[in-house]
């Protein structure tokens, strides 16, 4: 499983992570621990905490310092004493004493500087490692970066897959030139990964090619940028040992062309997409 440096002055993480909504499989997360898929993301809103129990679960008796652990917290529990207490529930809930990154999840009407003052309380309590955010646009992320004082943001978790490419020219951009890590949330889109369908045929070649699935095939084209990492949700054993196989796996030029070809980038519309 290939590493790279999450953010300008973070850890080496594994390309290929473990996404965690609504509640994970525990056999599936042990098993892509295993092929090395140590990037492990949860949020406090997922299964109401009973995602973050079944990660603790999982995570028993493991080498905690082997492991990337991220959380989120709920918009309406980040203000500077909601923060804390929410991030004191998850480590609870994970049996652990840290996360490595610990983000807000989305914005709302909460103060972003107030938010980010309380990560920064956490990164300085040992509670986390560093901090991010989620569901941020550029303009977003500017306003949040501005309010820091010590700390960087480490990641920009969006919802970025084939058909929703409009990330590449506005929140990819922001994370390479700050040096934040963008962290790919539903890889495979919202339900409509067919590749029986015909924009999908390239994906089926290239993975005959490769001996891998479609699915991995996928990934890799996000991957193809190296400030990229993708946390699929693995519905069971043999689907993430489908998605470890992008970990290694590089597309050439002509590769990567057909993709984009049969996916254009397109602009965007409205608001940055969320799922």
């Amino acid at each position: 499983m290939r590493k790279r440096q999450f953010g300008r002055n973070g850890p080496l993480v594994a390309v290929v992570g473990q996404g965690t909504w609504p509640t994970p499989d525990v056999a599936a997360l042990r098993r892509g621990i295993e092929l090395g898929m140590t990037h492990i993301d949860t949020a406090e809103m997922y299964g109401e905490g009973r995602s973050e129990e079944l990660i603790g679960e999982a995570i028993a008796g493991l080498d905690r310092d082997a492991l990337f652990l991220v959380s989120k917290v709920y918009p309406q529990n980040a203000d500077a004493r909601g923060i804390v207490r929410a991030c004191e529930r998850s480590l609870k809930r994970m049996r652990v004493d840290h996360l490595d990154c610990y983000l807000l999840h989305w914005r709302a009407e909460n103060d972003l500087a107030e938010t980010m003052h309380g990560l920064e309380k956490l990164v300085r309590d040992g509670k986390t490692r560093m901090l991010g955010v989620s569901n941020l646009d550029p303009w977003d992320l500017r306003e949040a970066a501005a309010a820091l004082a010590d700390e960087r943001i480490a990641c920009d978790q969006v919802l970025y897959n084939l058909e929703t490419r409009t990330i590449e020219d506005h929140e990819l951009p922001w994370c390479r030139d700050y040096g934040a890590a963008l962290v790919a949330y539903t890889p495979f889109g919202q339900g409509g990964f067919d590749p029986r369908s015909k924009p999908y045929a390239p994906l089926v070649e290239i993975a005959k090619h490769h001996k891998v699935t479609p699915h991995a095939v996928a990934l890799a084209f996000l991957l193809r940028d190296p400030d990229v990492f993708v946390i699929p949700k693995a519905n069971g054993v043999a689907h993430v040992e489908q998605n470890a196989a992008a970990g290694n796996l590089e597309l050439s030029a002509d590769e990567i062309a057909q993709i984009e070809l049969a996916f254009p980038k397109g602009k965007r519309r409205g608001a940055l997409p969320m799922n």
